[in-house]
């Protein structure tokens, strides 16, 4: 073996030794799920607003975590190379910092932020998730709220406007927002601050609807829709009501949370409060609980993550580890093994609406979701229990199920989406809240698609011919950018959906020579940096066209290096430099602390902790087995 193959070799057998020391007993991996201070500020109003006491060491924690992630120029970011400041991230913050008591107007970085806020437009101008929790603070009028009133909940799922055409995602928050929203609950405290001062006098700041009214608007009728069913009798807003409690209600896990997620959690509280519900009620206790318990203390800064990730995280490593050579005998692929199945989905969840005659087979995001599966983490756990899959015959019962769930969940258009099945009704990307074309639809996108394929051509053994994969190709194809990359919804972002497109191209077996995979490798070759390695900014996702950062990344450098892998570039001088890069010890901490994920376009980005592990120890794994591959046929 020559110098540089034995060099790739040795960090092999370090990041897999690394890895095998950090799972934990039950057989899962625990890493940070890092995600917008958005969370870490809403607790600390949240706790503050319920005026509950026993939580003094985390109100602290993270007001150490919000005044150590100001900039010095008073604001907050969303990432490091955003432009300027994030609005809402300020704002939000800045509210958090005046509730906790432990900071006031007059302190000087607090100063700033309130000139921030004012020069860019003050309250008005927020996301209108910070505008309702301010709202229900009593800090923001509801009458600046848009209004959807709960009859809409009623609406049956054969009309042509219903409540589930929106995503699961938008749902669970949208619910318990309604409810307050339309109850215009205000929460009474004595410790509220004051925000009045940071109201701008521009009127043209404030919302306005009234251009819904045109009949030429491609919204008219969902908003005149709307203003029909407002009017309907006030005891079917009463059942409204009552649906929306029962929604949530069904839908609580186990450690008290909404569907697993915090922000709908903080959501859930303060509907349950405009409801009726006691602060002290068993189902609120616990929901903070829940919360609490989402607190990560470890490192310089605690953090309140939105969910867990240790489903993803297990399921990426055990398959990067088998990957790496590891055998599925270890003792370590085998306890990954039985917490994966353990975390299997056995009740059929709001998925089933647009999905009725398939049977539940997937897995979700968290190690407490039982509710919401999606299709990403359900392809990357099949990765990881195939090997075993074909002499185990429990293995093989999950796996074939959850192969069965996927492949019903591919949508019209021949791609996938996240959580559910053909829910990405146009007019609802019109609708006016921001990012609804984000979060409103759950369409197909090229990064889910190219990674579902990837598992059914390498593991589930299923090629271009295969009905369910020309569809899929299709969407990819038709989808591709004009300068060969291809879009990435859930990680950042022309670079991560290049890689999945491109290795699940290849694993059906489309040729490295079609025309497709040759202009997104020029595209991928263009953009590698001198250093090395690939670096992509979290402004793509906003300009929608690559924007490259000032330094490379681990995660993004071996997407690029692993795609050109798979597209048979294994001997070129661009993986080369990308495997060197990889290998070099990195110092910058801004490039080892990018977020590469994607939460929420603009709002919510995410810092995946474990990424830096896993990606790179694939790259490597199969730029070796490449090697190894070409010796045996040469």
């Amino acid at each position: 073996m020559n110098t540089f193959l034995h060099s790739v070799e040795q960090e092999q057998q370090k990041r897999i030794q690394e890895l095998v020391e950090l799972q934990r007993s039950d057989g899962s991996f625990h890493f940070r799920f890092q995600g917008s201070i958005m969370t870490d500020a809403f607790y600390i109003i949240t706790i503050r607003a319920l005026n509950i006491q026993t939580e003094e060491e985390h109100i602290r924690l993270l007001v150490k975590t919000l005044r150590g992630t100001q900039h010095k120029e008073g604001y907050w970011k969303a990432y490091r190379d955003e432009p300027a400041g994030h609005l809402s991230a300020t704002i939000i913050a800045y509210t958090a910092l005046l509730y906790s008591g432990l900071y006031s107007k007059e302190d000087k970085q607090m100063k700033k932020a309130k000139a921030f806020i004012l020069k860019n437009g003050g309250l008005a101008k927020a996301h209108f998730m910070i505008k309702w929790m301010l709202s229900v603070n009593g800090l923001y009028p509801w009458s600046h709220m848009i209004y959807i009133p709960m009859t809409f909940l009623l609406l049956p799922t054969f009309q042509p406007i219903n409540f589930y055409q929106f995503s699961s995602y938008a749902r669970i928050h949208f619910i318990p927002m309604l409810i307050a929203a339309n109850k215009k609950f205000t929460i009474q405290t004595k410790t509220k601050p004051q925000l009045d001062d940071l109201f701008t006098r521009d009127i043209a700041l404030y919302p306005s609807y009234a251009h819904l009214e045109d009949d030429r608007s491609p919204l008219t009728f969902l908003w005149k829709e709307m203003k029909r069913i407002g009017k309907l009798p006030a005891y079917l807003h009463h059942l409204g009501f009552q649906y929306g409690e029962k929604y949530m209600l069904d839908r609580l896990e186990e450690d008290g949370t909404l569907y697993s997620y915090a922000s709908a959690t903080f959501f859930m509280i303060y509907a349950l409060l405009a409801l009726g519900y006691k602060k002290n009620s068993p189902i609120i206790q616990k929901a903070v609980s829940g919360l609490t318990s989402l607190i990560d203390k470890t490192g310089e800064r605690s953090h309140l993550e939105n969910s867990t990730s240790t489903v993803w995280d297990t399921g990426l490593i055990s398959y990067t580890l088998q990957q790496a050579g590891m055998s599925t005998d270890s003792i370590t692929i085998n306890k990954a093994t039985n917490y994966l199945l353990a975390k299997q989905h056995t009740k059929k969840g709001d998925w089933q609406i647009h999905n009725q005659n398939t049977e539940p087979g997937g897995w979700g995001f968290s190690d407490i979701n039982t509710n919401n599966p999606d299709n990403d983490d359900t392809s990357a756990v099949l990765r990881a229990l195939t090997v075993t899959a074909a002499t185990n015959q429990t293995v093989h019962h999950a796996w074939q199920k959850g192969t069965t769930y996927l492949l019903s969940m591919q949508n019209k258009d021949g791609g996938w989406g996240a959580f559910e099945k053909n829910t990405d009704w146009e007019i609802l990307k019109l609708v006016p809240i921001d990012n609804a074309k984000d979060a409103a639809v759950d369409p197909s996108t090229a990064d889910l698609t190219g990674r579902v394929l990837e598992y059914l051509g390498n593991f589930a053994q299923l090629n271009y011919k295969h009905t369910h994969v020309k569809q899929a190709i299709r969407f990819l194809i038709d989808n591709q950018e004009k300068d060969g990359s291809w879009y990435g919804r859930w990680g950042v972002c022309y670079i991560y959906g290049t890689w999945a497109a491109i290795t699940g191209l290849t694993a059906v077996g489309i040729k490295v020579n079609h025309p497709a995979i040759k202009k997104a490798i020029a595209w991928l070759k263009k953009i590698q940096q001198s250093n090395g390695g690939w670096g992509e900014s979290c402004r793509s996702c906003e300009k929608l066209t690559y924007v490259s950062l000032p330094f490379s990344t681990e995660s993004q450098t071996a997407w690029a290096v692993d795609a050109l892998i798979a597209a048979g570039e294994g001997e070129s001088k661009e993986v080369k430099r990308g495997i060197s890069f990889l290998l070099t010890e990195k110092q910058d901490t801004h490039a080892i602390t990018y977020p590469t994920g994607i939460g929420l376009p603009k709002q919510f980005y995410i810092y995946y902790h474990s990424y830096n592990k896993i990606f790179p120890l694939l790259a490597l794994s199969h730029y070796l087995n490449d090697n190894k591959n070409k010796e045996a046929k040469s």
